[in-house]
């Protein structure tokens, strides 16, 4: 993406961006929620698969008008078929960790991700992170333990799907660092949706279960919230600055607790609330000091 310009940053509209991310996770709880409900029938690779098929056309047509044919031109198209499959794998631990656990609970965990992010930067990157820093990413771990809970009677092995997912998003969202800055979030935005879409082509076949036709209004009701959750979380970090409506990512947990609770009664008992509470309070912490410029590593 082109720098932006001293006009642009100053026509920025942080209230438009975070309805537009606050809207887009929004429409991406009710994906996952539609996701739950049909991943009783349905292998999570022929769900990703139905879901890119209906979901490219409508993100091509985005893409093309908003960014023009430029936006599809990219230097890294292996390395966005590389992404194409974290996001395959990381999306299908998601929805195989939806058939047993409550939307909320997965959705907590999943929300440890920036947790990964910060100590794979670390690892990989070689990036420095300060005593704060490390402790924020303990907390937040400390929220993933109180939710799944290891050796105690309510532990699920399931539990750790979503972890599993974090960790994959997390290495998907660092691999980003190599595709190169002129590159648009359009430009990305396509790319990930057909590099899905060819992955799953290659799963879903042994997966393969014909669609009853009662359950066609739900695969696209997949697609369709799915790109409209990414169109406008897209839209919001254009228009609004990125420090600002990143944490509200979070909102998600919300949505999730109450589309958890229509549609299936779930409701998170103390140490769940208490966990995700935890989780969230570490994400904030890591975006927020993202945000300032470090001095001194040793504070």
């Amino acid at each position: 993406m082109n720098q932006p310009s001293a006009k642009s940053i100053s026509n920025a509209s942080p209230l438009a961006g975070i309805a537009c991310v606050s809207a887009g996770i929004l429409f991406l709880t009710c994906s996952d929620a539609l996701a739950k409900w049909i991943g009783d029938y349905y292998s999570p690779v022929q769900i990703l698969f139905l879901r890119s098929v209906i979901a490219l056309p409508v993100v091509l047509a985005v893409v093309l008008a908003l960014g023009g044919r430029r936006a599809l031109r990219t230097r890294h198209a292996g390395l966005h078929l590389l992404r194409g499959g974290l996001n395959i794998i990381s999306a299908s631990l998601f929805y195989l960790a939806l058939r047993t656990l409550p939307l909320a609970e997965t959705t907590a965990i999943a929300f440890s991700a920036p947790l990964f992010v910060t100590a794979l930067s670390v690892l990989v990157l070689k990036e420095r992170v300060d005593r704060k820093g490390w402790l924020a990413v303990a907390a937040g771990f400390a929220g993933v333990l109180v939710i799944v809970r290891p050796g105690a009677d309510s532990f699920q092995m399931a539990a750790l799907l979503p972890l599993a997912t974090a960790a994959m998003y997390a290495v998907m969202m660092l691999s980003a660092r190599g595709i190169n800055a002129a590159e648009s979030m359009l430009t990305t935005m396509f790319y990930i949706v057909a590099g899905q879409l060819a992955w799953s082509a290659v799963a879903a076949p042994p997966f393969w279960t014909p669609p009853a036709w009662s359950h066609w209004p739900f695969f696209a009701g997949i697609a369709l919230f799915s790109t409209l959750g990414l169109t406008f979380i897209t839209q919001g970090f254009r228009i609004g600055p990125a420090s600002v409506v990143a944490p509200f990512d979070y909102t998600g947990l919300l949505w999730a607790s109450l589309l958890g609770w229509l549609m299936w009664r779930d409701s998170p008992d103390l140490l769940d609330s208490l966990g995700a509470a935890l989780i969230v309070g570490s994400g904030l912490c890591i975006a927020w000091r993202g945000t300032r410029p470090r001095k001194n590593y040793g504070s």
